[in-house]
């Protein structure tokens, strides 16, 4: 009697268990709840117009490839100072827009003019 009794509340095997049948639900088949945003595939599409869209943002492109007359030189300050920041910080290049082999010269000549005082290291620093 207790050899049947173990077997009725036992777990059933992998075996005995019926196939599954039913496939979760995914993400895409749920419908849109009222308490959060639509997804992407949900929103309607606008079709021209004015102000409508995205902001599309301009191309950043490399100020001395465009322009070979354009030479980074440790002693000219107003153009290094276009390339550091408020806080005396180099501005990387993927903000201004310099290829990576004019961007290792700018940095060199910035840390140049710093040396020879021509720009401050700090905003402490004053001329």
């Amino acid at each position: 009697m207790s050899e049947e009794v173990t077997k009725e509340t036992a777990a059933p095997r992998s075996e005995e268990r019926a196939p599954r049948t039913e496939r979760a639900p995914r993400s895409d088949d749920r419908a849109p709840r009222g308490d959060r945003a639509p997804r992407d595939g949900d929103r309607p599409r606008r079709q021209g117009g004015a102000g409508g869209g995205r902001f599309q943002r301009r191309r950043k492109f490399c100020k001395f490839c465009a322009d070979k007359s354009l030479k980074i030189d440790h002693k000219d300050p107003a153009m290094l100072g276009q390339f550091i920041t408020e806080r005396h910080k180099i501005v990387p290049s993927r903000v201004t827009g310099t290829c990576a082999k004019h961007q290792r010269a700018l940095t060199t000549s910035i840390k140049r003019a710093r040396i020879l005082a021509l720009l401050a290291f700090t905003p402490l620093h004053h001329d």
